[in-house]
C-alpha cells in the first residue's frame, strides 16, 4: 500500500519527519510522533520540541517556504549552534509518513534553513525551497571588480599555502569582534578581507570575515565584521586566511593571479556611458549658446 491509498482509508497514522544536514556534516533527523522512527539512514527523534508550521507550495517558479519552530536544547538544537550558524544553509528534508510502516512516506518538502531567530528559551527558523536559488545571478556578471571568491575554482588561488594562510593561538580578545595573536610574519593588512576560522575551543568551526589586520608591539590585532557567536577562548587555535578586495590591481601584485581576474577593470564608468555629442567648437566651460 502506499501512503495516498492509506490516506483514501480515512483512518490514518500519519506524522511529520524531517532531516536536518548541516554543512559541517552532522545529519539530524526529528519528528512530531510521540516514538522515534527509523528510515532513509536517519533516526528521527520524538520529544525534541520540534514542530513545524504549515508549508505553503505553489506551482510556477515562486519559492515554498514554511517554518521550523522549537525549543532550545543541547540534545537537539543548542544555543550555541545557532549563534555558532552551524544551522545556516542547512540541507532540509521533510516528510509525511505512516509512522505504522514508514515505507509508506512521501517526500514533501526539501530546501534550506533561511533566517534563524531566538528568544525565550525557542527558536524560529525559516525553510527555504529550492527555487530559493533561482533567485541569485547565474551567469557572469559585467562590473570593474572580480566576481571570484578567493580560493574556489574560479580564482584558482590555492590558500592552503604558507604564504596566504596561517595557524596560530589566541591571546584574548580585545572586545566581541577583536582578537589578538602573537605577531606574525605578514605584512599589516595582509589578513585584510580575509577570513578567521577557529579551529578548536567553543567556538570550533566558526568563520568570520575579516575587516581589519593591524599590527601591534609583538602582536596582531585581527578585526572581525562580526562577533564570532560563541566567545573563543584564550590559547584557542585559529587560522587567519589572506584577503583580497576584488580589485585588478590587488590580483596582480599580491596574488600574480592576473590570468585568473574575474572582473572588467577597464569597463567604461556611468558618466562615459551617459555622455552625449558636444556641438560646441569651444570647450572652455562655458554656456553652449555663445555670448
Amino acid at each position: 500500500m502506499t501512503l495516498y491509498q492509506h490516506l483514501a482509508t480515512g483512518c490514518t497514522t500519519v506524522c511529520r519527519c524531517w532531516a536536518v544536514a548541516r554543512t559541517d556534516g552532522v545529519m539530524l533527523g526529528f519528528t512530531d510522533h510521540d516514538l522515534d522512527l527509523w528510515f532513509e539512514g536517519v533516526l528521527f527523534r520524538a520529544g525534541s520540541g520540534l514542530s513545524a508550521r504549515a508549508l505553503a507550495q505553489s506551482t510556477g517558479l515562486a519559492v515554498d517556504n514554511s517554518e521550523a519552530v522549537g525549543a532550545l536544547s543541547d540534545a537537539s538544537v543548542s544555543e550555541t549552534d545557532l549563534r555558532a550558524g552551524r544551522f545556516d544553509n542547512a540541507d532540509v528534508r521533510l516528510w509525511l509518513v505512516n509512522w505504522a510502516n514508514t515505507a509508506e512516506r512521501v517526500l514533501q518538502f526539501r530546501g534550506s534553513v533561511g533566517e534563524v531567530a531566538q528568544s525565550g528559551g525557542q527558536f524560529r527558523a525559516e525553510l527555504r525551497g529550492l527555487t530559493e536559488s533561482l533567485n541569485r545571478p547565474q551567469r557572469r556578471v559585467f562590473q570593474r571588480d572580480c566576481t571570484a571568491v578567493l580560493g574556489d575554482r574560479r580564482c584558482g588561488v590555492v590558500l592552503s599555502g604558507v604564504q596566504w594562510s596561517v595557524a596560530t593561538r589566541l591571546v584574548r580578545m580585545l572586545d566581541g569582534a577583536s582578537i589578538v595573536t602573537p605577531e606574525l610574519p605578514y605584512l599589516a593588512g595582509w589578513f585584510q578581507h580575509g577570513r578567521a576560522v577557529f579551529l578548536d575551543g567553543p567556538a570550533q568551526g566558526v568563520s568570520v570575515p575579516i575587516k581589519a589586520d593591524r599590527g601591534l608591539p609583538l602582536a596582531r590585532r585581527i578585526d572581525l565584521w562580526r562577533e564570532p557567536g560563541i566567545a573563543p577562548q584564550p590559547n584557542d587555535a585559529v587560522r587567519l586566511e589572506a584577503g583580497c578586495d576584488r580589485q585588478a590591481a590587488t590580483c596582480r601584485a599580491k596574488f600574480c593571479n592576473f590570468l585568473n581576474f574575474r572582473g572588467f577593470p577597464d569597463i567604461p564608468g556611468d558618466d562615459w556611458v551617459t555622455a552625449v555629442p558636444a556641438r560646441a567648437d569651444l570647450k572652455d566651460g562655458g554656456s553652449r549658446n555663445g555670448p
